[in-house]
């Protein structure tokens, strides 16, 4: 079993430590490198952190919490992007995988999201390669739309990836 909450300053540190580990396990998922990321000093890190109604991170615990999954989500800024979300940064570590955790952090999301007065749509970018991630964003109702063509480069290769799309009706 396990909870979700927001990420708060108190979470930094298991929230900062879970982010290095996705980055570092699975590079070519990610916009951000681990390489990179590893220079980024705790200041920034805890500035980063928003619990706000349209911008905040999520965790998922074990029941002896411990830090299993994350998610962010911010909404667009200016009046004419302020009906889009995005979602970023979806992780579940590896010994958590296959019991529903990714699917409850977009679930929650999701449902949030009916919340936000004038919010149409959320987006997110998936690598075609992961294709476990793209079929349960479909599963939950998200649409490809397109293809960003060579979206991410890294150790001498080009990774593709889907652009998707939950819109409320």
């Amino acid at each position: 079993m396990f909870y979700i909450k927001n990420v708060t300053k108190e979470d930094v540190e298991a929230y900062w430590k879970l982010r290095l580990e996705a980055l570092r396990t699975n590079p070519t998922t990610f916009g951000a490198s681990y390489e990179d990321s590893l220079q980024t000093p705790m200041s920034d890190v805890l500035q980063r952190i928003k619990d706000e109604p349209d911008n905040y991170m999520l965790m998922a615990f074990t029941e002896k919490d411990k830090a299993a999954g994350m998610i962010g989500f911010r909404r667009e800024l200016g009046i004419k992007f302020k009906h889009k979300g995005i979602i970023w940064g979806v992780y579940v570590a590896p010994e958590y995988r296959g019991i529903g955790i990714a699917q409850g952090l977009l679930k929650e999301v999701i449902n949030r999201g009916k919340e936000l007065e004038g919010l149409k749509k959320i987006n997110l970018c998936a690598v075609t390669t992961n294709q476990a991630a793209i079929n349960l964003y479909k599963k939950l109702g998200f649409e490809i739309y397109g293809t960003e063509k060579n979206a991410l480069q890294y150790e001498g290769r080009e990774y593709d990836e889907a652009l998707m799309a939950y819109f409320y009706e």
